[in-house]
């Protein structure tokens, strides 16, 4: 079964929000309904719309001045709030990345060390998976992550697997459809196969250099996505 994403309240809100501006053909200036009645109209507490204003401030939808009330900055900024979600999350992605190159990087120098016979066998019979995937022009998201989350168990560091295990939500979004692109980081996969042969081989300095190699063209496909 698929997993349901969490969308958290004042998220819902928000987007509530910028409907009701869209719908009203709200413009520059005109002013916004109360907090108390957005409440009202929306079902949520106080807590939860204030929480949505903010956002909404910070990416200059709305102003909201106290004592007068909540307008409408800017309808340009509105009209391409797509762009400004994209921004957000290409900056998500690469706040995560710098996560994964300090966490993961000292994974893959561990499970070259200590990767037992039975988890090379796994590992390769991953990338198979994941190189039919890739041919048949298929969702490989789930089988790239399922090859990092090896990686890691590999390293034999129950410490490290804890630490990992405790931001497995941040690893899930990462993989999960990133910037809406399911196969964006497809062109990483020879990266996979020759950092596995390093590991394989215990091979420490060569499978950071490919990891590293990794990391580089997924910052790379992040920035010019």
């Amino acid at each position: 079964m698929a997993k349901i994403q969490k969308i958290l309240v004042h998220e819902l809100v928000s987007q509530e929000i910028q409907n009701y501006i869209q719908e009203k053909d709200l413009q520059e200036g005109d002013k916004l309904p109360s907090v108390e009645e957005m409440t009202q109209m929306f079902g949520v507490g106080r807590s939860s719309l204030r929480e949505a204003l903010r956002y909404l401030e910070a990416i200059d939808i709305v102003r909201v001045e106290n004592g007068k009330g909540i307008f409408v900055r800017d309808v340009d900024t509105f009209r391409f709030t797509g762009k400004v979600k994209i921004e957000r999350e290409r900056q998500y992605l690469l706040n995560t990345l710098d996560i994964r190159r300090a966490l993961e990087g000292k994974a893959v120098e561990l499970a070259s060390k200590n990767i037992t016979v039975a988890q090379i066998k796994e590992l390769e019979l991953c990338l198979e998976r994941y190189q039919a995937l890739k041919e048949s022009s298929k969702d490989t998201s789930q089988i790239d992550l399922a090859f990092h989350r090896y990686i890691i168990k590999a390293a034999h560091n129950p410490i490290l697997e804890t630490v990992m295990d405790s931001i497995s939500g941040l690893y899930e979004k990462f993989f999960n459809e990133p910037l809406g692109e399911k196969q964006l980081f497809d062109e990483t996969y020879p990266y996979h196969r020759t950092m596995f042969d390093a590991v394989a081989a215990h091979d420490t300095e060569r499978a950071l250099e490919e990891f590293n190699k990794m990391m580089d063209c997924i910052e790379e496909k992040i920035k010019s996505f």
